[in-house]
């Protein structure tokens, strides 16, 4: 297939640049390709099919460039093919990409996971495992906690998003299709609610939310349906994904690291898409002080390189050899990219978040007077949800409405996400300017305003 015609390199484009009408003719045979050939079980939003990035910039097969306001699902920390990432992966391609962590040993698995260890939560001792997805970083944090307590019983919450693999999909319980036809998942998997705020499920108002669902767990749950005794994790994203861009109230997450305590409960906190300095911090937890048995990290890690790691305390990670491995987990290439990733986002990015995030937030809260379908805007850092409503008065979700702010914001050069049922999720790469905040605010201010009106 021949290459469209440059106008300009993805170095100096900041902004769209739209060339063609979506898709463009080289993007059509592709997704005619595509429909033939690859999977159904895949969600596209919209027809992008990329063909290079630069930064918070996407270019596709047609020419056309888009402002990527999503970063690859929350993948690419330091933007797209960042130099000081790509030389790393170059220079460790050149020397060597494969002996398998398991077996042998590599020098920048044990740097990394040296980093890992010394920016993970609190400060006792810990131990890195290695995979390649926030999947397989769950599945290996729910055998450890298993392995570790000699316990069977985890709890998890309702919207959460841990994976599709058997086991972390059993944690799952974001939307049902993701669980339907699979047959009987892991045994001894428990659901209760998520202390959303803004929804709250028991109808409390919000500063009472997170009190009844803390009580319901020790009140309820442990009377009703299992003894803590038998509990081996709690598994919690302390702002859920998937399941909509909900931060747990601190109070929430104390209660129940004190929960975990007095019944030797292990608390693993997901931070697959919160964590790596998206928030402005390392972690979500950070902003509470929350401190973790097991911690689960990837998508940010690498910048776009597939590689996850089970951050434990020393204490927990007590499995003997062969318990549990992975052939590509740690792969070096990606180490190396992980290692580039963590030092960009200590000089500067994770400022960045904290700064661009604050000023995102600061320009967007009014719209929730400003526009009738603007129920919420919740977020931290450059993790930030907005929930779209037929209705603020009945919080009436209203998906066909965020849905079609979606497309029309991708027909105008700016690549958006939804979450959970009704969310638009803001989540660009941590290297985002005021600039680009700004044109991304006047484009997705715009679509709201023309989705209200077509209502």
């Amino acid at each position: 297939m021949s290459r469209p015609p440059k106008q300009a390199t993805m170095e100096e484009d900041k902004f769209p640049r739209l060339v063609t009408s979506l898709p463009g003719p080289r993007a059509a045979r592709i997704l005619e390709l595509d429909r033939q050939y690859v999977s159904p079980s895949y969600t596209r939003s919209y027809p992008l099919v990329a063909r290079r990035g630069s930064g918070a910039m996407v270019e596709d097969v047609d020419g056309n460039v888009f402002l990527d306001f999503n970063a690859g699902i929350g993948v690419v920390a330091t933007g797209h093919c960042h130099p000081e990432v790509v030389a790393a992966i170059q220079e460790q391609s050149a020397e060597l990409i494969h002996m398998s962590g398991t077996d042998f040993y590599y020098p920048n698995m044990a740097e990394l996971a040296q980093k890992l260890c010394a920016i993970a939560p609190g400060s006792s001792p810990k131990r890195v495992y290695f995979g390649n997805s926030g999947t397989e970083s769950v599945e290996a944090a729910i055998k450890l906690a298993r392995y570790h307590t000699r316990r069977d019983k985890i709890i998890a919450f309702y919207g959460a998003f841990h994976g599709r693999t058997m086991g972390s999909l059993s944690l799952t319980a974001s939307k049902s299709v993701q669980r339907n036809g699979f047959g009987t998942l892991l045994a001894g998997v428990l659901h209760i609610p998520y202390p959303n705020q803004y929804r709250c499920p028991y109808g409390k108002k919000a500063e009472y939310c997170c009190t009844s669902c803390a009580a319901f767990l020790e009140g309820e749950l442990f009377k009703r349906l299992v003894n803590p005794q038998e509990v081996a994790a709690i598994v919690i994203e302390p702002i859920q994904g998937e399941g909509g861009y909900v931060s747990a109230p601190a109070e929430f997450l104390h209660d129940l690291q004190r929960v975990c305590h007095e019944y030797g409960i292990l608390l693993i906190s997901d931070e697959v898409q919160s964590g790596m300095g998206r928030t402005g911090k390392w972690w979500a937890g950070d902003h509470v002080g929350l401190e973790p048995d097991i911690l689960c990290v990837a998508k940010g890690i690498a910048s776009g390189m597939p590689l996850s790691a089970t951050i434990a305390k020393a204490e927990v990670m007590d499995w003997p050899p062969g318990a549990h491995a992975s052939t590509f987990g740690g792969n070096p290439v990606s180490v190396a990219a992980a290692i580039a990733t963590i030092r960009l986002l200590e000089d500067r990015y994770i400022w960045n978040a904290r700064r661009m995030g604050a000023y995102l937030l600061g320009r967007i809260a009014p719209w929730t007077n400003e526009y009738a379908i603007v129920g919420d805007i919740r977020g931290r850092g450059l993790m930030i949800g907005i929930e779209i409503v037929r209705n603020r008065s009945t919080k009436e979700r209203a998906g066909d409405l965020r849905d079609a702010i979606v497309d029309l914001a991708f027909n105008k050069g700016l690549l958006l996400l939804g979450a959970g049922e009704n969310i638009l999720r803001l989540c660009p790469p941590l290297l985002i300017t005021q600039q680009q905040c700004d044109f991304a605010i006047g484009v997705l201010g715009e679509c709201i305003l023309a989705v209200q009106r077509s209502a």
